[in-house]
């Protein structure tokens, strides 16, 4: 009993301090065939309060802060999160006074899928003396997914830019494909072959 006091006594008699920390952003429970569409938000700043120890403790054995944003009932159109008691995740004995910003807005859409062609790159071919002649691309297209609205606007996959070589022949590449839009993805990623005839100028 005695020590129970003591350490009673202890954190009771710890000073409450604020502080600000940046905190991931987490979704669940988004419907199937709903997508978001407008920019996603990674991180938020909290500002918090706490008594001193458990503020230096952020963080650290899995005490740390967190933004879970549940998204059971969303359908299309915007929705408004406010950040409050309801989705922050805080260790015991810190509460939350603000958040920057202290909302958040979404805007949700069907999910679409399409399929684009995937146009090779090339670099350095207007000064090395040489040039693409022909180029066959395997697979030519490939199928994308993700907000209908953002999925239109794709007209195709890019593929990892390729430096031409300083001679003739018939040169064959594996490369990557690649979506300007980081909301929008592949279906299945594909693996590209390239394949180049460079001649002479």
């Amino acid at each position: 009993l005695a020590i129970a006091v003591v350490l009673w006594s202890l954190v009771a008699s710890e000073p409450e301090l604020s502080t600000f920390a940046v905190v991931g952003v987490e979704y669940k429970n988004l419907p199937e065939g709903l997508e978001i569409s407008s920019d996603l938000v990674s991180s938020l700043r909290l500002e918090l309060r706490g008594p001193s120890g458990a503020l230096r403790g952020l963080g650290e054995g899995g005490m740390r802060p967190e933004v879970i944003l549940d998204m059971s009932g969303v359908e299309p159109g915007e929705r408004t999160f406010e950040i409050g008691d309801g989705n922050v995740k805080l260790p015991r004995g810190v509460w939350q006074v603000s958040a920057m910003p202290p909302a958040v807005r979404f805007r949700f859409e069907r999910s679409q899928t399409r399929t684009v062609e995937i146009k090779p790159r090339f670099t350095n071919d207007q000064d090395n003396g040489y040039a693409v002649a022909q180029t066959v691309v395997s697979p030519k297209t490939v199928e994308i997914a993700g907000p209908a609205s953002r999925v239109a606007k794709v007209s195709t996959a890019l593929a990892d830019a390729i430096d031409i070589p300083a001679r003739a022949g018939t040169f064959e590449y594996q490369v990557n494909a690649y979506l300007e839009d980081a909301q929008v993805r592949f279906v299945e990623v594909p693996q590209v072959t390239v394949t180049v005839t460079v001649k002479k100028k």
